[in-house]
């Protein structure tokens, strides 16, 4: 558990406490967000945020730690096999506290806590992703550059066929200088 906060508690004791931010964290696992106050999602996030550190770990010690916080042994199976390799690469910063408008019961100032699903790039690779999405999209403007020139007669050629009636049989057969060119012939 994390150090103790100051000022009041959760519950009504410690180990109410205790029992409300395991049930917290359990239900977070179990469906990747939950609503709750700010003040229980402020304590929740550095719960979660150890036991899914645990959980990267991987080892029985780890597992039994985690069980000893977390009870239902389904959400600490699908904690360490999908939850934990989704941030192999992230050294933290795994939740995220976004808040929502106040509860209408009690005007209770209300928040989601989720799990953070974006990837993080590496710190060393950072400046070589820059450097190839510059140039990606360098390359891009170039062919930008030269595509108006190049599909401009298609256009042209577009418009023509747009224009252009169709017979009875439902060919585009006759343009409308061929339909020019026959009634001045008549």
């Amino acid at each position: 558990m994390p150090t103790p906060t100051k000022g009041a508690r959760l519950g009504g004791s410690p180990a109410h406490e205790k029992l409300i931010l395991a049930n917290l964290a359990t239900e977070l696992f179990r469906h990747g967000k939950i609503k709750t106050t700010e003040t229980k999602a402020k304590r929740l996030r550095p719960l979660a945020e150890q036991l899914i550190t645990k959980a990267k770990r991987g080892d029985l010690h780890a597992r039994r730690r985690v069980l000893g916080i977390v009870k239902d042994k389904d959400v600490v199976y699908a904690l360490f096999e999908q939850i934990a390799p989704r941030y192999a690469g992230r050294p933290g910063g795994y939740t995220r506290i976004t808040k929502t408008g106040p509860r209408k019961g009690d005007n209770a100032p209300m928040a989601v806590i989720e799990l953070v699903e974006e990837a993080q790039v590496a710190a060393t690779t950072a400046p070589a992703a820059k450097a190839a999405a510059r140039k990606a999209t360098a390359q891009q403007d170039k062919l930008e550059a030269l595509a108006p020139e190049e599909t401009a007669p298609e256009a042209v050629a577009d418009d023509q066929d747009a224009e252009a009636p169709v017979s009875a049989s439902g060919d585009k057969s006759e343009t409308k200088e061929d339909a020019k060119d026959d009634d001045a012939k008549a």
